[in-house]
C-alpha cells in the first residue's frame, strides 16, 4: 500500500521548519538541475533565431513542463516509491531499463556540467578550465561528505539559485530589451518552432531532472495523499524558478540581438553578458556559468545514483559514496578527454527518449491499485501527460535518427 505522510499538525515546530526547507530545497534542486550550461546556450541560440517569438516557445513549454512534473511528482508522492520502483511494478524489468537510460544520460551530461564549471572559473578567475573543474568537483564532493548531506544540498542550491536569478536579472535590465514586443509575441508569434518547444521541454524536465525534486521529497519522508497539496505547490515553484531564469535570460539576449549584435556561435551566452555589461558582464557570465554548472553537477549526481538505490542494499547503504564516485568519474573523463563530444551527442539522443519512457510508465501507474490505493489521478493531468508522451516520443525518435550519422 502507498506510504502515508504524517499530518502537519502532529509535527513539532522544528520538524515543520525542516519539512518546509526540504520542500523548497526540492523545488530549487529541480530548477537548478535544469539550468545547466546547455540551458544557457539553448536559450541564447533560440532567442537569436526566433527573436521575440521565442516567448511563445517559453509559454508553451511552461505548460508542458507543469504537466510532466505534476504527473511525476504526484505519482511518486502517493506511491512512496522512486521512479524505477514504480516502473518495475508497472512492468517487471522496466525499472532497470529506465535506470540505465537515466544514468547514461546523467553521466554524460555531468561531464558537460563539470566542463561548464571549469570554463566558468576560467572566465571569472583565469584559471585553466581543467583545474577549475577539479576545484568545482571537490566542492560538490564536500557537500555530500557532510553529515547532513540532504540539508546541505538544500541550502546550497537555494542560495546559488537565488544568485543565478539576481545576476541574470541584472544583465537583463542593462540590456534594455523590448519587453512589450516580447509579451505580445508570446501570444501572437511570427513563427512557431515545434522543435524548439520539444528541446526546451526536454532540457527542463527531461532525463533525470523531473525526478530530482521528487526523489528528494521521498528522502525527506514527504509522501502520501495528504502531502499532495504542498507537493503540487512545490512542483509549481520548481518550474516557476527554472522558467523565471529562462525568461530573464531570454529578455537579456533579446535586448542584445535587437541592437544588431551577432552572438558568437562558440559561446553565444557569453556574448550577451559582454555586450550588455562590458568586461564586468563577461566576468559575471563566468559566475553564472559556474553556478549553472555546479548546481547541475549536484542534481545529476544525486538523482542518477538515486535510481540504483533500490536495486541492492550496497547502493542504498553507501549512496553518498556512490554519488562521490559519480562526480569523480565525470571529472576524470572531462580532464582526460575534454568535452567528450561524441558521448554528449549520444546522451542528447538518448535524453530525447527518456521523458516519454519515464512519464509513460508513471501514467500507467495511476491505473495500478497496488501502487496508488484509492487515489484518483486528475483526468486533465492524464490527458496532458499523454500529449507530452506522444510529442516527445515522436520528436525524440526523429532527433535520434538525425544524430545517428554523427555517431557512426
Amino acid at each position: 500500500m502507498p506510504n502515508s505522510s504524517k499530518d502537519n499538525s502532529l509535527l513539532s515546530v522544528k520538524d515543520q521548519k525542516s519539512r518546509r526547507r526540504s520542500l523548497i530545497g526540492a523545488a530549487f534542486l529541480m530548477a537548478t538541475s535544469a539550468v545547466g550550461p546547455g540551458f544557457l546556450t539553448q536559450t541564447a541560440v533560440f532567442t537569436e533565431s526566433l527573436l521575440a517569438s521565442f516567448g511563445f516557445v517559453i509559454l508553451v513549454s511552461i505548460i508542458l513542463d507543469i504537466g510532466a512534473q505534476l504527473n511525476v511528482w504526484r505519482i511518486i508522492t502517493v506511491s512512496g516509491m522512486r521512479g524505477q520502483e514504480i516502473a518495475n511494478t508497472v512492468l517487471p524489468g522496466l525499472g532497470y531499463v529506465v535506470a540505465i537510460f537515466i544514468v547514461i544520460g546523467g553521466l554524460a551530461f555531468n561531464i558537460g556540467n563539470i566542463g561548464g564549471t571549469g570554463l566558468g572559473i576560467n572566465v571569472f578567475l583565469g584559471l585553466d578550465p581543467k583545474i577549475g573543474a577539479v576545484i568545482s568537483a571537490a566542492i560538490a564532493i564536500f557537500i555530500f561528505l557532510s553529515k547532513e548531506a540532504g540539508a546541505a544540498m538544500d541550502r546550497i542550491v537555494n542560495v546559488l539559485g537565488a544568485l543565478l536569478i539576481i545576476l541574470i536579472g541584472y544583465v537583463m535590465i542593462v540590456s534594455q530589451p523590448p519587453v512589450g514586443d516580447a509579451i505580445y509575441r508570446s501570444f501572437v508569434p511570427l513563427e512557431i518552432d515545434i522543435y524548439a518547444i520539444i528541446t526546451i521541454v526536454g532540457g527542463t524536465v527531461g532525463g533525470y531532472i523531473t525526478f530530482s525534486g521528487g526523489h528528494r521529497l521521498l528522502d525527506a519522508g514527504i509522501t502520501g495523499k495528504s502531502a499532495i497539496p504542498e507537493v503540487s505547490r512545490t512542483s509549481y515553484l520548481g518550474i516557476g524558478v527554472a522558467s523565471l531564469v529562462r525568461i530573464l535570460l531570454f529578455l537579456a539576449v533579446l535586448g542584445v540581438v535587437s541592437n544588431g549584435v551577432s552572438l558568437d556561435p562558440n559561446n553565444p551566452a557569453a556574448t550577451v553578458f559582454q555586450s550588455a555589461a562590458g568586461d564586468i558582464g563577461y566576468r559575471l557570465f563566468g559566475v553564472v556559468l559556474w553556478v549553472a554548472g555546479i548546481t547541475s553537477v549536484i542534481g545529476a549526481a544525486y538523482t542518477s545514483v538515486s535510481f540504483f538505490r533500490s536495486f541492492h542494499k550496497v547502493f542504498d547503504k553507501y549512496y553518498k559514496y556512490w554519488i562521490i564516485a559519480f562526480i569523480s568519474f565525470s571529472t576524470l573523463v572531462y580532464v582526460i578527454i575534454g568535452q567528450a563530444a561524441t558521448l554528449l551527442v549520444l546522451a542528447g539522443a538518448v535524453n530525447g527518449l527518456i521523458l516519454p519512457l519515464t512519464l509513460g510508465s508513471m501514467l500507467l501507474a495511476t491505473r495500478n491499485k497496488k501502487l496508488m490505493g484509492d487515489y484518483k489521478h486528475p483526468v486533465w493531468l492524464t490527458v496532458l501527460g499523454v500529449i507530452i508522451v506522444l510529442l516527445t516520443a515522436i520528436f525524440g525518435i526523429r532527433t535520434l535518427f538525425q544524430m545517428l550519422p554523427q555517431l557512426f
